[in-house]
C-alpha cells in the first residue's frame, strides 16, 4: 500500500508517468492498519502468555485489484494501471489471511480503523511527503 500510494502521489505531482505497475492483481491479503497492529503488539505483551504464537490481522483478505482500484479511486488525477511482467512472483500465494480467533478471544481485539481511512491517511502521508521534498527542491 505505501509503495502504490507513494507512486501516487508522485504521479499527482507530475514526478511519473499516470501509470501505476502493479503484479499479480489477483491475489489476496490481510492488510491491517499498523495503528490497529501496534495496539495488537501492546495486548500481546501484556495479555498474552509468554512463548505462545497469535495470528494478528484484520482477519479477513483483500483481492490486490480491489485495494489498488479504491486507491486509485482515491487519485486527483487520472491513472493507469498495468501489470508489469517483472513484479509477477511464480511463488506468490494466491489468498492469505491471519486466523485471529485465539487472539481475539484472549483480549478482545478488533481492528478500529476502516480501511478506507488506512488508504486515506497513507495517500495523504504520500502527499505530504512528496509535496515537501518537491518544495524543498524548489527552494533549493
Amino acid at each position: 500500500i505505501p509503495s502504490f500510494a507513494q507512486q501516487l502521489a508522485e504521479i499527482e505531482v507530475g514526478e511519473r508517468e499516470p501509470v501505476l505497475r502493479v503484479g499479480n492483481l489477483d491475489v489476496a491479503r490481510d492488510f491491517t492498519d499498523v495503528r490497529d497492529m501496534v495496539r495488537a503488539y501492546r495486548l500481546a505483551l501484556v495479555a498474552g502468555a509468554p512463548g505462545e504464537v497469535y495470528n494478528l490481522g484484520r482477519g479477513r483478505s483483500m483481492r490486490i485489484a480491489d485495494m489498488v482500484d479504491e486507491l486509485v479511486g482515491l487519485c486527483r488525477v487520472p491513472v493507469q494501471t498495468i501489470v508489469d511482467p517483472g513484479l509477477l512472483r511464480s511463488s506468490d500465494v494466491p489468498r492469505q489471511e491471519a486466523d485471529t480467533r485465539r487472539f481475539t478471544a484472549l483480549t478482545g481485539w478488533q481492528p478500529r480503523i476502516a480501511w478506507h481511512t488506512t488508504l486515506h491517511d497513507t495517500l495523504e502521508y504520500w502527499r505530504e511527503k512528496v509535496g515537501g521534498r518537491r518544495q524543498s527542491a524548489i527552494s533549493n
